[in-house]
């Protein structure tokens, strides 16, 4: 019966249960089988012949054999390798070879059997956790439609696809990797990655997750990121390392393992020398097998890392959901955080008589012949429906881009080109973002605003977390003060810090941290990770692809979405309460049990009670726990 209160034993393989897992499983079922039919035999016969007590007894004593092997070996790994776990077996070896002693071979047998069905109760709590592995690593195994040069599409195996292959995405079709979308228009289902139960709009240029589904329309991806790099696969390397992590009040308990079952056998023989009760004192060690309580935090933090995952927040360790029940601060950076960390167009001041339809579509052109980011934005934001002819383009670095037309020459960029050309503008307007100018032929013709937009959510998530009692937030950015007052305002901040260079935001998080405050701190993950570190939760967007620097944080959003921060704290505090009752849960209906057991109140089949009554706790727990999994916030 090797190790009840085992979960914390697992190593996850991908599958639900590792080889070596199934087979000692299996194994304990068997024996557990064979036994309950020796001990039916035996009771049988005990009624059938009750003046031949011996075959009787020989059946019996044959069961506990069977039982008393896998029991004894489980004993002696828990005194090799002692820890909380291995109190319930040394516990369940006590009592058992008390009952042997006393010559109650029935109550020997048929309590390792009784542990045993709780031990398969604890296996099922694992289970849940482990599908949701499962689940999201059956969609890094997909088929890949792959273009080859010659423009025909092989059907391979996700696997082998590599970084800059090009893939077709039919409707219907998972995502086989990372990858930007080179052409085409589609709604993709992107809820085992982020959460958002609403399907997501694609157009060209915009960068999708592997495993997202492709509901309709078809789509050409540039792969670039495959397998672990992915960020489904990454998504999926957080919640087994988060799985397999310990919950704070489970090492605590382990260093008191010991003094425990100290505790335990000072019970029993004390009950045993006032009471002369025999069953009362193996009822005593069964009642305090531990399994309850162990399971407590386990099957909490577990259930709560997935319910997490579900909505698209990925938890590094129990300790930080913990951790999140606590934060009554945010520091959150501005560029990628706060903002969708991209260019876009905003509007286009003309100042000539030109149609506007001819302008932007001249402004596209232009902006096409370069790699720039501002003009990759215009040439994808602008309509080229006129097809312009450029010749000669010259696109002069840190100033803009030159070319010939049919009327003459156009002139892309900043204030500078037109100076160089000698071109008269119009007032350069009052913006903080990115502004270029255009030109035809000597006449300018208007300027281009750009910006890199709030997200649309950030408002209604900083309202959420003020509601959840996070009383003070600043924005923490390097961008100028007063592009950081802009976003401030429109995102209802008011506490900011602009103009800081990595260093100066660890300090502004390590103040906050000193004058008592609990701060969760909120970047992209690559410049702000030194300040990622030093608060409470360091938490990274990852939104913008598989580049989410997991080194640096503890919690991850998968989608970048900031609706997600209150959705993490209500979370955790849900889950902190689910633990409470719990702990109450394991310890009191333990002392409940160890007491009614000390004082004979368990009758003359007190071990047996003792462990039917162990095992309710560990139901107890897990319904309890299960409560959590209903947790929904995916709309």
């Amino acid at each position: 019966m090797s190790h009840q209160c085992s979960h914390g034993h697992i190593h996850f393989s991908g599958n639900l249960q590792t080889p070596e897992e199934q087979r000692r499983m299996q194994r304990q079922l068997t024996l557990t089988m064979i036994t309950i039919g020796l001990l039916l035999l035996s009771l049988l016969w005990r009624a059938i012949a009750p003046d031949q007590p011996g075959i009787s007894d020989i059946l019996a004593g044959v069961a506990w054999l069977l039982v008393a092997v896998p029991v004894f070996r489980a004993g002696w790994h828990s005194l090799l390798h002692p820890d909380l776990h291995g109190v319930t077996d040394l516990l369940v070896v006590l009592a058992m070879l008390g009952a042997w002693a006393l010559g109650d071979l029935m109550t020997a047998a048929l309590l390792p059997v009784i542990m045993i069905f709780g031990h398969i109760l604890e296996e099922r709590s694992v289970m849940g956790t482990r599908q949701a592995i499962a689940g999201l690593t059956k969609l890094t195994h997909s088929q890949a439609r792959r273009v080859r040069a010659d423009g025909e599409v092989a059907l391979i195996d996700s696997q082998h696809l590599r970084a800059g292959d090009v893939v077709e995405v039919r409707a219907g079709d998972r995502l086989p990797a990372d990858g930007r979308i080179l052409s085409g228009q589609a709604s993709l289902d992107v809820g085992h990655i982020t959460g958002e139960s609403v399907p997501v709009e694609t157009a060209p240029g915009m960068n999708v997750f592997a495993g997202s589904i492709n509901l309709n329309g078809l789509l050409r991806v540039e792969v670039t990121h495959t397998g672990d790099q992915s960020t489904l696969g990454k998504v999926i390397a957080l919640m087994q390392e988060a799985e397999q992590a310990k919950p704070p009040i489970t090492r605590m308990l382990e260093r008191y393992a010991g003094h425990y079952l100290i505790l335990v056998l000072l019970i029993a023989a004390t009950t045993w020398f006032l009471t002369y009760n025999s069953q009362a004192m193996l009822a005593v060690l069964v009642a305090a097998c531990p399994c309850a309580l162990v399971l407590s935090a386990p099957a909490t933090a577990m259930a709560g890392i997935a319910v997490a995952a579900r909505h698209g927040v990925l938890i590094r360790n129990a300790a930080f959901l913990e951790e999140l029940a606590d934060v009554d601060a945010l520091i959150v950076d501005k560029t990628g955080t706060l903002t969708e960390g991209r260019l876009s167009f905003v509007d286009a001041l003309l100042v000539t008589e030109m149609p506007r339809e001819q302008v932007l579509a001249l402004a596209s052109a232009l902006g096409a012949t370069s790699n720039h980011p501002v003009s990759r934005v215009l040439a994808e934001t602008l309509s080229d429906a006129g097809g312009l002819a450029l010749r000669d383009v010259e696109e002069i670095q840190g100033v803009g881009i030159v070319a010939m037309t049919d009327d003459g020459v156009a002139l892309l960029g900043r204030q500078a080109l037109f100076t160089r050309y000698s071109v008269e503008t119009a007032p350069l307007p009052a913006h903080e973002g990115p502004v270029v100018g255009l030109a035809l032929n000597g006449e300018f013709l208007g300027w281009f605003l750009l910006d890199d937009t709030l997200r649309a959510e950030a408002p209604a998530a900083i309202e959420a977390l003020k509601s959840l009692g996070i009383d003070r937030i600043q924005l923490l950015t390097g961008d100028r003060m007063s592009v950081a007052e802009r976003v401030a305002q429109q995102a209802g901040i008011d506490e900011l810090a602009g103009e800081a260079l990595p260093a100066e935001k660890l300090r502004q998080v390590q103040n906050m941290v000193n004058e008592g405050w609990r701060p969760m701190v909120v970047g992209d993950g690559i410049n702000d990770a030194l300040a990622l570190k030093a608060g409470a939760v360091g938490i990274a967007m990852g939104g913008n692809g598989a580049d989410i620097a997991l080194a640096s944080a503890d919690v991850v959003l998968a989608g970048g979405d900031l609706r997600r921060l209150p959705t993490a704290i209500r979370l955790s505090r849900k889950c902190r309460a689910t633990l409470q009752v719990n702990v109450f849960i394991g310890l009191g209906w333990t002392i409940l049990i160890v007491a009614a057991a000390a004082m004979g109140l368990l009758g003359t089949a007190g071990a047996l009670i003792a462990a039917v009554l162990h095992n309710l706790s560990t139901l107890l727990v897990l319904l309890n726990t299960g409560r959590l999994l209903q947790f929904d916030e995916t709309n």
